[in-house]
Formats: C-alpha cells, structure tokens, sequence
C-alpha cells in the first residue's frame, strides 16, 4: 500500500525516500539491461524510471509491442519484472507525450498524419511552431485512451498494491511547455469552444459584454477575435486565456488518471511534472508552476515532480533552487511532498562536444538542498546513455531514427551510452549513499524555519503567451518578468539565505496570509497586483503583520486598470519612475537607520510623495526623492525598498530584525558562501545541511540563537563540499548527539561515518562499550563516549566505530 501524507510518502506503512535513475530500456540492448541496473544500484538507487514511447510501441497502427516481439529492448514488461527481480521500485512514465529528445515528442506518425485537425492553429491564425497537439481534441482522446489501455495491462498486475514494484505512473509530460516557449497557444476550433464554454460559466453575460466587444458563441467570426485580439479586451483575453488552460490542462490530467484506473492502475500517486528551466537558471521555472498546480492539487493522489536543469550550484544560482522549491510547496496540498522527477545529473556534456563539464559537487549539493527541503522522491535523469535505433518503416528525415540527437544519446549522463562511468559517478553514488543511510530519518523530517516567508503570485508568472502585435501585454509582462524574479532573488533571497534565514513560500492567491504563521513576508512586488492580493497585504498589516517589499508599490491590477489598495494603506502616492540612461548615472544613496549604506548605481527607482510621516531609506542623489522607507501600516509595518538595491547582507539582515524576523541559525565566516539549513522529525532529532559553495576552505562556528554548536568546535567546510551533521539521533540503543562526521553506514555493531575535518568528533550516548581502534581516542563519562579522530578527513575519510554486543 502506498500513501501520501503530512508531506510523506509511506510504502506499507514506513516512511520512505525514492532515490530513482531514469533507465531508458528502448535505448539500450536487451543484453545490457543487466549491467545498467547493477551500475544503478552501485550508485545506491532504489529505483528505476522509465518513459514508455508510444511512437515506439505503436509504430503502424494498432500493432502494440509492450513484450518485444518486434524488437527484444521494447519488452516493457520483461523490463519491469528484471527491476523486480533486482529489488528496485519502478516509476513509471507513459505519456502520451515524452519528449525526450524524441521524433514528434513521442507521438506516434500515424496519429498526426490520421488527424490533422489536433496540430493547433494559434496566434493569427498560424501553425504552431511546437510539435504539440491540442491534449483535448476528441481524436488525441480517443487514441491515447487506447494507448493507456495496452501499457496499463502491462502495469495493472505489478503496481506495489497487487505486490508489484510500480509506486508511481506520471500523467503525461511537462503539460503546456511546448505551447509556452513558441508563445504559440492552442486555439484550434475545438480549444475555443471549450474556451467559450468556460467564459460563460466564469462570468455572467452582463460582465462577458464589457469585457469583449462581440457576441461570445460558437461561430466562425469569434476564432478570429480570438486568435487576432484587438487592443480594447487583449488584457481581458491575456488573463482569461491564462486561467483557462488552468483549468484545461487540469482536466486533461484528469482525463488521463480516468484512463489509468479504468484499466486498473489505482492506488498509487500520479505525478505531474513541471517544467521551465532555462539557460541554468530558474527565473521562469514557476511559469510552469502556475500552469500546472490546478492539475496536481485538484483532489488527492497527484504529486508534482519538477525539473531541475541546473549546471553547477554555486553563489550564483542556489537561491533559484531553494526559491522553487519552495513555491512547489506552498502550492501544494497539505498532504503533498516535494518530488523531482528530472534530476539532472552527469557532466553537463548535453551537446557532445565537451561543453557545460560541470562541477562533481553539482548532483550532490542538488540532491542534499532538495532533500533538506523536503523532497521525498528524486529520479536522476539521465542515469545511463544509449542509443537510438532506426524506424523500421524509414521516415526519411535525415537519420530514420526515433530521436535528433544522432545514434548515441545521452552523453552527459553519469553512465555513458556504452556503459562507462565517468567522473561524476562517485561523488553522485556518495550523496546518495549519505541520504539513503539516514533515509528513514529524513523521510519523516522537515525543514525548520524563521518567522519569515517569501512570497509567491502565480499570477505573475501567467505570462506564457502574448499576442506578438500587442504592445499592452508586451509592456505589462515585461514590468512582471522584471520584478517576480532577477533582483529580487539575487538580492533579497540570496541574502537572506546567506544570512542564515530559513524560510518557505506564502502562495498569496490561494492560502490565508496569517499573522501567527507568518509574521514577516518577503514580497517581490511589480507595477501590477490583482485586487483581492493587495485587499490580502492590507488585511495583514492591519493585524499585525509586517513586509519587506522589494520592486514597486502597485499601482495597478492584473488587467492594467488603476489598482492602489496597498499604496493608500501605506499612506504614499507615486510620485515619478526615475531611470538610468547612458547619459544619467542614477545613483540612490541611503538615510534613517540605513544612512551608512553606500551610494550605489541602480537602473530605476520609484519615487513617493506621503500623507503620513515615515523614515526615509533610500533616496535619489540629486532629486533627494524618497525610494525606500519604514513606515507603520495598521498594528503592522512596512520596509519599502523600491529601487533594486545589492544583496547587503547587513541591509536585509537590519531590515528583517526591524520586522520582527531573526535568523536562528548562523555562522560567522567572513567570506559568505556557506548555504545552511536543518530538518528535525518529531522527536527533535535534527540534521544540520551545510554546502560550500565556493572552491576554498572556510573556517565557522555555528550558533544557534547565539549558542555555538558542537562544544563551541571551529568547522572546517572543504571547498565544495557538503556535509549533513546529526545532532541528537537516535539509532536504537545508541543515540549520536553530535558529530562534524556524516553517517555513511549503520550497521547492528558498526557505524560508519565520513570524516569531515583535520580532527572531527563524534559524541554518542549508549550503555554499550565503544571498542578501542587505531583511528580514535575515547573518552568515556558514564554512557556518554567522545571520539576524537586520529585521521585527517582529507588523507582518509572513511570512519568506523565498532561495539561491543548489547
């Protein structure tokens, strides 16, 4: 039985954490199975996943082959039942659409030259420049229904509830991407029906009247006002088009778990995975997050899974990764974890001339974030390379193969196509082998936090097509994309993070903004912001509450009508937007509390004038106007930062202490680069996550609320290195109560550790004797045993402590 709860994934009761490798079976000789799933389990995975190629499957139409009579490596069956037979889960991935560098995404040939009426037409009548299909066109349904049915006669008997190893099938993939990077929307006849359908069960037709100009029906004339929108109602079009696909996309995975329970798969959680990584940074990944979370939230048993395209982790870019995963989570249902679903890991060598060539530390500080963070699944993608086979029936398309990436496929992947390790593997299989030793620790933990959440407004990122003629929505999706992320990560998260802060996300449309829960927000705020948020930020400052707004006070709603709810609550009015040019240097310089800040250059700043008296913060040099300020707001207050100031670590640190909000956990290293969080279960036993981030040595003390740790013990933190540090666990009759060393192994008379520092130390409580050994002196009072090393954790880190019996 498998059950999602309190943020857990349970198998027959027990907490578990999947660590899974995607093993592409259809890639790979059937003789090779074998020694990928053996290189899998080296690496200390538990699982396998897999995509399951319709175009493969079903080349020629209604000739399935799931057991590999036309060819041996499409035994899907055969394929699950050897991970069976090697003690690994399996995640099962289906489709329809894959992706994966594949011919049309994985869609068979057939179907689309069958049905030409499913490629959508989009803006001005186009053809889509993406190789997507409308997901509710009555004939995609019709033959991915008959899809589901032959791989779900396969999975039906070997779903973990029959006593199989399938814990989770995915419901498509990355839904809505291929519409969102063409801008290239789907609005075939079918869609704008549905379109229309929509409207008038969300407005009344009073209301569809002022908001569109034409009669809103089924008929020809209205697919060319909508697919060629005049400027009079593009924002009513922009923003309803938005919330429709919402609403479509959940009704499409919707349709989609029908099919699989129908055909038996029932009782394990379906996975939505979210997209939108780009360029080794996250600024666009919530786009997929809020095109999706109305369909892994709409009822229970769905799981969202992201994606995670990173290169290295380092100071430039492992706020973006702690930022994501934090709106997943604040979108998510009460009961729902974090999952990854594409981890990326390898060498980064994606284009197979020895590019990216990322750092070994990048998969391993990836996976320990994620996992601090909460993530209970993580399937490493790709895990092993191989090779794509050519068509029997020639497509004659340059190569006749199932994929464009040529013959070999996956040369980034830690397992080559032909089966070599290369130099990513063994930092990957010991990250792995760290959480999988503790694993049942951490799969009941969760993060700890400080009285401070960031904000997230899935509106914001609603931005994923604009009518290419439409200067409007060019000019608000542009103020949006500006202020949501960039700065506000780079500046506020990162030091915030740096600062020690441990904080998750509000998501402010959906949940209750509360006082008692959250005391002090974080809000990256742009030009525009709907009604019913700003009415939610006022409410919250007449109670008590307080923020730190970075970007601009609203002035508008999300369709551009007038919209200052919060400036009035904060008694100011905008006065003017001040902007750099090539020929004015526009330079801000600090007053009040924050007059020792430097001066420093920014691209813009937003000026007020104000009805009440406040404590100014920033101002422009030369104009003197206001562009920061501190003000009470109701029984609340407010710190205004409305020009893009650096990340200052003492600035921000200074601000949220002045909202009530102190970072609980900190270090007093003078270079910074240390990331730094911890997760505790119920019985207070508690992991301290630190990375390095940097490619030297620091030296630290950590303190909690001022105390320092480990007996007040310098930490040597290797240059990019990450260590997970116990504190009070508790392993039977033996309890560690701390130690620098990171558990590797736990075994009935031996623990394992990995040392960390020139001289670590490790402190356990337990009645039963600690046997000498060469490595280590002891000290013993009473039941309590202090280990010091012998070794230095950079000659030699491997750590074994022996006991005598009970």
């Amino acid at each position: 039985m498998i059950e999602v709860k309190e943020k857990q994934i349970l198998i027959d009761g027990k907490a578990e954490i999947i660590m899974s490798g995607e093993v592409h079976y259809f890639r790979l000789d059937r003789s090779e199975w074998q020694d990928r799933l053996d290189k899998l389990k080296k690496a200390g995975c538990n699982a396998v996943a897999s995509y399951v190629p319709w175009i493969c499957h079903e080349e020629v139409e209604g000739v399935v082959d799931l057991t590999g009579t036309t060819r041996p490596e499409l035994d899907l069956q055969g394929f699950i039942d050897l991970c069976a037979a090697n003690d690994l889960y399996f995640f099962l991935r289906p489709g329809p659409f894959i992706m994966a560098e594949m011919r049309n995404e994985g869609i068979p040939d057939w179907l689309i030259e069958k049905h030409p009426e499913i490629v959508p037409v989009t803006w001005d009548e186009k053809k889509t420049l993406a190789k997507t299909l409308d997901y509710t066109a009555p004939a995609f349904l019709k033959y991915t229904k008959k899809w589901y049915e032959q791989v779900m006669k396969v999975a039906a008997p070997r779903i973990q509830p029959n006593g199989g190893n399938i814990i989770a099938l995915q419901l498509d993939n990355e839904v809505g991407m291929l519409s969102w990077v063409s801008n290239s929307p789907d609005l075939t006849d079918n869609n704008i029906d549905h379109l229309i359908e929509w409207l008038h069960t969300t407005y009344d037709r009073e209301e569809l009247k002022t908001r569109y100009p034409f009669t809103l029906d089924k008929e020809g004339p209205n697919y060319q006002a909508i697919r060629s929108p005049e400027q009079s109602y593009q924002a009513s079009l922009h923003h309803d088009l938005g919330y429709y696909m919402r609403h479509r996309f959940a009704r499409y995975v919707a349709e989609l778990r029908k099919y699989a329970e129908t055909y038996g798969v029932k009782d394990i959680p379906f996975v939505v995975n979210i997209h939108g990584m780009g360029g080794g940074r996250a600024f666009t990944f919530p786009i997929g997050i809020s095109q999706l979370y109305e369909s892994y939230t709409q009822t229970e048993g769905y799981l969202s899974g992201s994606d995670i395209y990173f290169g290295d982790l380092n100071m430039e870019t492992f706020q973006d990764l702690y930022l994501i995963n934090a709106f997943m989570d604040a979108v998510h249902r009460e009961e729902q974890p974090l999952t990854s679903v594409e981890f990326n890991c390898g060498d980064g060598n994606f284009g197979n001339n020895f590019s990216g060539r990322v750092d070994p530390s990048a998969t391993d500080f990836k996976a320990r974030m994620c996992v601090a963070q909460g993530n209970r699944l993580l399937n490493y993608y790709l895990m092993t390379g191989g090779r794509n086979y050519r068509f029997q029936n020639k497509k004659h398309d340059g190569n006749d193969r199932i994929a464009h990436t040529g013959e070999r496929h996956g040369f980034a992947a830690p397992i080559s196509p032909e089966g070599k390790l290369n130099y990513t593997f063994p930092r990957m299989a010991r990250s792995i082998g760290a959480i999988r030793a503790v694993s049942d620790k951490l799969a009941a933990m969760k993060e700890e936090r400080d009285d401070v959440s960031f904000a997230f407004i899935p509106d914001y990122y609603m931005t994923e097509s604009c009518y290419p003629d439409s200067f409007q929505m060019r000019s608000m999706y542009q103020n949006l994309q500006e202020h949501r992320a960039h700065a506000a990560w780079e500046n506020m998260a990162r030091a915030m993070l740096l600062a020690g802060y441990r904080f998750g996300a509000t998501d402010m449309q959906h949940k209750p903004l509360e006082v008692t829960t959250t005391p002090v927000l974080a809000l990256p705020s742009a030009s525009y912001m709907s009604l019913a948020i700003q009415e939610k930020l006022v409410l919250f400052l007449q109670q008590g509450g307080s923020i730190l707004l970075y970007g601009e006070v609203p002035r508008y709603d999300m369709e551009g009508n007038s919209c200052e709810l919060l400036a009035k609550a904060l008694g100011v009015q905008h006065k003017t937007m001040h902007h750099a040019s090539q020929d004015f240097a526009l330079s801000v310089y600090g007053d009040g509390w924050a007059r020792k800040q430097a001066e420093i250059r920014v691209p813009k700043a937003q000026a007020f004038t104000f009805d009440r008296e406040v404590e100014p913060l920033f101002r422009v040099y030369g104009s003197d106007d206001i562009c920061g300020f501190e003000c009470q707001a109701g029984a609340g207050k407010a710190i205004i930062m409305a020009t893009p100031y650096v990340c200052d670590l003492p600035l921000f640190t200074q601000a949220l202490k002045r909202l009530g909000a102190k970072a609980k956990l900190t270090h007093d290293g003078a270079e910074h680069g240390i990331f730094m969080t911890s997760t505790s279960n119920k019985q207070q036993e508690t992991f301290l996550h630190l990375l390095n981030l940097d490619g030297f040595d620091k030296e630290i003390h950590i303190k909690y609320e001022g105390e320092k740790l480990f007996d007040g013990r310098t930490l040597s933190i290797q240059a990019k290195e990450g260590v997970m540090l116990p504190i009070n666990i508790e392993l039977g009759n033996i309890k560690i109560k701390y130690a620098t060393a990171e558990i590797s192994k736990i075994g009935e008379q031996q623990l394992v550790f990995r040392l960390t520092q020139p001289q670590d130390i490790i402190v356990l409580e337990t009645e039963r004797s600690v046997l000498p050994s060469e490595d280590y002196d002891v000290h013993t009072e009473g039941n309590t045993h202090y280990l010091l090393s012998k070794k230095h954790a950079k000659v030699d880190d491997d750590f074994i402590v022996t006991f005598s019996d009970e």
